[in-house]
């Protein structure tokens, strides 16, 4: 067995990990780090940036929202439903830990929003502009991924400060003596067992998301059929099944959901063709949303969430598609205002590959044939869509007339969508100081549970209305956490 001695141990190096491990470090404590993969980063590596309020790049640009209206705003999104005081210090925390960031090295951009939106824009015109973007490596634009270069020099700032990082290595239990956490047992790629002897544990594992039958107890969705969240390997609940075992109480367990296609990483641009405000439809042909609200993922993966099969299907005809590409899209979105672009080498690729997720008919008849809409319920929607098309008026839902184009000439494109999710979020109770507590609501001495393990702060749907917050909460509760650990100790 190999033994390690450390002020505090933390279990897996994402996002949350790395910054609870610099945060412990910098405060003098001696950190030694577990993780399962090779590689740090975790989910964190796929993302864009994170929230912040009051940064010195958002007053640079004009942008004076305060934690206070923030604070205020996400505890009305979320209907009061969370920790108030975690709530208010995370938010107070998120603009200094930008030049936290920036003095490691990482550059971070701010390009803030339009000054206005129309409302008939609802997805884009309620966000306030706190999203800060990862600076991307030479010759790339920013978007997803472009995190991994900030994951990249944390590990590095973390091991300039002496922590110990031992990769391929996970944790598999808390060791409890007197009542209080006093190491970690794991195990090394060679199958030895590791001890950390220490005083203190940060839990930073990542939720279940890579746990199906996991998430089929808890939340009853069935990964592949009708849930196709982002998997990253590892994400098998360690830190809520160990943090329950030291006594730690459950909290609300749920995903941040939104909708995608399956893959939808190596259908990016067709994807993107597709999240436009065209004629969205349910299994039955029926719809079921004003089209001009698809660009908040996170509200329209609970329309999805509750049609036939959690599942949908985007149409448009020949005229629109050329529309598109000569005017550009209507949202860019995250895969930006180019996908029009290559449209047509995207979807040759998806055919090639067999991909059955997008469809193409010369006929409506056939284009039912193809996806398993009804055939009679697509029939009478198009009567009336492609009318109001005419009128100019959605009669149905009041969506904007600028985005009503009918659906009478072949061929035909579609393509399937269905409930999707980031990962999974909460399970471990904790304080606001994010310590693991017991069903009595007393702190686990020396038990820390950070990042999505602990994160229950929305209520039931993901804050749009302030992006860039799952990112966030992972950068500045891994921090506070190795704040906090270092108080707990110096006591």
């Amino acid at each position: 067995m190999k033994k390690y001695q450390a002020d505090v141990c933390v279990v897996a190096a994402g996002l949350s990990g790395l910054a609870a491990s610099i945060a412990a470090a910098e405060q003098g404590l001696k950190v030694v780090t577990l993780e399962k993969n090779k590689v740090t980063g975790g989910a964190a590596s796929m993302g864009m940036g994170p929230l912040a309020v009051g940064s010195r790049l958002q007053r640079m640009k004009g942008v004076n929202l305060t934690a206070d209206e923030a604070f205020l705003k996400h505890m009305h999104y979320a209907h009061w439903m969370a920790d108030a005081r975690l709530v208010y210090d995370y938010y107070r925390k998120t603009g200094d830990t930008i030049d936290w960031l920036e003095d490691m090295g990482i550059e971070v951009i701010f390009t803030g929003g339009t000054l206005y939106t129309p409302t008939r824009m609802r997805a884009f015109a309620q966000p306030e502009q706190t999203g800060h973007l990862i600076a991307p490596p030479p010759g790339q634009k920013p978007g997803p991924r472009c995190a991994a270069t900030m994951t990249r020099k944390m590990t590095e700032r973390m091991q300039e400060l002496g922590c110990e990082l031992l990769l391929e290595t996970p944790g598999k239990k808390v060791i409890m003596k007197d009542g209080k956490a006093a190491g970690v047992m794991g195990v090394d790629a060679n199958g030895e067992e590791v001890e950390v002897e220490c005083k203190a544990v940060i839990l930073a594992c990542g939720g279940y998301g890579d746990n199906p039958k996991m998430i089929k107890e808890t939340l009853d969705y069935n990964w592949g059929e009708d849930l196709f969240s982002f998997r990253i390997p590892g994400n098998v609940g360690d830190g809520l099944r160990m943090a329950w075992e030291c006594g730690a109480a459950k909290s609300k367990m749920m995903m941040e959901l939104m909708y995608q296609i399956p893959d939808n990483l190596n259908h990016f641009d067709l994807e993107g063709a597709f999240r436009q405000p065209l004629l969205w439809v349910n299994k039955l042909g029926e719809r079921f949303v004003p089209e001009d609200c698809i660009g908040n993922t996170a509200t329209m993966g609970n329309c999805i969430l509750n049609q036939p099969g959690r599942t949908c299907f985007t149409i448009m005809d020949s005229d629109t598609l050329k529309y598109y590409k000569k005017k550009g899209v209507d949202f860019p979105g995250v895969q930006g205002e180019e996908v029009f672009d290559h449209f047509d080498e995207a979807a040759e690729a998806a055919k090639e590959e067999g991909y059955k997720y997008y469809f193409e008919a010369d006929t409506i008849e056939e284009l039912c044939e193809k996806t398993g809409i009804k055939l009679k319920g697509l029939q009478e929607t198009l009567e009336e869509y492609n009318a109001d098309c005419d009128l100019g008026r959605d009669t149905v839902f009041n969506k904007d007339y600028h985005f009503m184009r009918p659906v009478r000439k072949g061929p035909f494109y579609a393509l399937q969508s269905f409930i999707g999710a980031y990962g999974t979020l909460g399970g471990v109770k904790v304080d606001r100081k994010f310590r693991a507590i017991n069903e009595d609501w007393e702190p686990i001495p020396g038990l820390y549970s950070v990042g999505t393990d602990c994160c229950n702060i929305y209520g039931d749907t993901y804050p749009f209305v302030l992006p860039g917050n799952t990112m966030a909460f992972c950068l500045n509760s891994g921090r506070m956490a190795g704040e906090y650990v270092a108080e707990y100790i110096n006591e």
